[in-house]
């Protein structure tokens, strides 16, 4: 596949400092991991270490982190395009990168000064591996109805549970796992810690990987806490707020990550699929030439430009300190809902050639369906949409249990603000 100069779509989001970013991980996706799919396609079952080491050795973990801790601190537009650009060549690459990036978000947010001093340098250089645990086997996403939970014996906080679907769940040196430390009844928003949770620390164990549907070499898999004892210096945020740095975690990282991997392989299948109608026979010409086939491939570019602008826009609102959690969110649903449209067009328009299993065109649609539920399903972003413009066009009276909503992106802005003079700006 052809690498494609930067979408001038997009000018008006990046600098030059982010084109050659963008250059820089289209050579290296093409150079070091384009090689790496075929042996991870065809050893499903095998977690792929190599990639991990590789993105570490660019920086590319620390692209968030200060530059006092030694991370490259280039904002989230810059994120953005190294899960983009890496999804496009491999979903799993991209999925490696995206979820070691959301489990910096909580540290950078909520860690001590010592916490951040301590871990930060590390997981900037790439020796430290952060993942984070909130999903369970029976609740999924319902941080509600968590199971997983941590009692305090006097001298330390001693954890027991299983959590799932964690990414880098293999390779991770270090979990952020939130629990219950609440009784009963406790609301939900009070009843969660978040503890810093070291892979090694006795009662720590990895299930034994297990082949997925999609992005093959990429771990989420379970973890199991059997009474691990925390310290009680090892507590991210304060005790009972663990639903806060979750929250946030997911809205300002975990969204906008997906929306990229989503438009990643977006934009790999509207590549495959118009080279194959382009170059396939048909008739007196080719399958480009039939009217029903340019009109899907219409439908698919239209999704392309529509997911593109609003991944960016989402992103670069972030940077610039505004108020975006509804953006991010919306680029996380309608993103993934348009690339899955379009992953559809892609195997139908390929017919019986897509249904190679080793086929590229099969693997970015199996990849596609992965990224649907983490972070929230379609429904669930929709969901909160929905309650962000009832609460903003409300002629009535709140009920009283409603809980205050939160806009992380503004209480995080001063953090998240990353906008620099660039002379050379497109």
């Amino acid at each position: 596949m052809p690498v494609p100069s930067t979408p001038r779509v997009l000018d008006r989001f990046l600098t030059a400092r982010h084109q050659a970013l963008w250059d820089d991980v289209d050579t290296f996706a093409e150079q070091e991991i384009r090689p790496r799919v075929t042996r991870m396609e065809a050893a499903p079952g095998r977690v792929d270490r190599k990639i991990a080491r590789l993105l570490a050795a660019r920086g590319w973990f620390g692209v968030t982190v200060p530059r006092a801790s030694g991370g490259m601190q280039a904002g989230q537009v810059a994120k953005t395009i190294l899960i983009h650009r890496l999804a496009r060549v491999s979903g799993a690459a991209a999925a490696i990168l995206q979820a070691g990036l959301i489990p910096i978000a909580a540290l950078l947010h909520f860690g001590t000064d010592r916490q951040r001093t301590d871990l930060l340098p590390g997981v900037a250089d790439g020796r430290v591996l952060l993942s984070i645990a909130v999903t369970e086997p029976d609740q999924g996403g319902h941080i509600g109805g968590m199971t997983t939970a941590a009692e305090w014996d006097g001298t330390a906080w001693v954890l027991t549970g299983t959590k799932a679907h964690i990414g880098n769940s293999h390779i991770a040196d270090i979990h952020v796992v939130v629990a219950r430390t609440a009784p009963p009844g406790t609301r939900t928003s009070q009843a969660l810690t978040a503890f810093l949770v070291a892979n090694d620390r006795r009662g720590v164990t990895t299930d034994r990987y297990a082949a997925a549907f999609g992005l093959h070499g990429f771990s989420f898999g379970r973890i199991g806490f059997d009474r691990v004892r925390i310290p009680p210096e090892n507590i991210l945020g304060d005790v009972g707020g663990g639903f806060a740095v979750a929250q946030s975690s997911s809205i300002l990282y975990g969204r906008p990550n997906l929306a990229a991997v989503s438009l990643g392989l977006h934009e790999a299948a509207v590549d495959l699929t118009t080279q194959y109608v382009d170059n396939r026979p048909r008739y007196r010409g080719m399958l480009s030439d039939i009217g029903v086939v340019r009109d899907r491939v219409g439908a698919m570019a239209a999704r392309l430009h529509m997911a593109r602008i609003l991944t960016y826009h989402a992103v670069d609102m972030l940077d610039h300190g505004l108020p975006c959690d509804d953006q991010l969110i919306a680029s996380k649903g309608i993103g993934h809902e348009a690339a899955a449209e379009s992953g559809k067009d892609a195997m139908e328009l390929h017919g019986a050639n897509g249904l190679a299993s080793s086929g590229e065109v099969s693997r970015v649609w199996r990849d596609m369906q992965t990224v649907y539920a983490p972070a929230g399903t379609g429904e669930v972003q929709r969901l909160r949409l929905a309650e962000s413009a009832l609460r903003e066009k409300r002629t009535r009276p709140a009920p009283e249990d409603e809980p205050e909503r939160i806009v992380w992106s503004v209480r995080f802005a001063d953090q998240l603000r990353h906008v620099e003079p660039d002379p050379t700006a497109v």
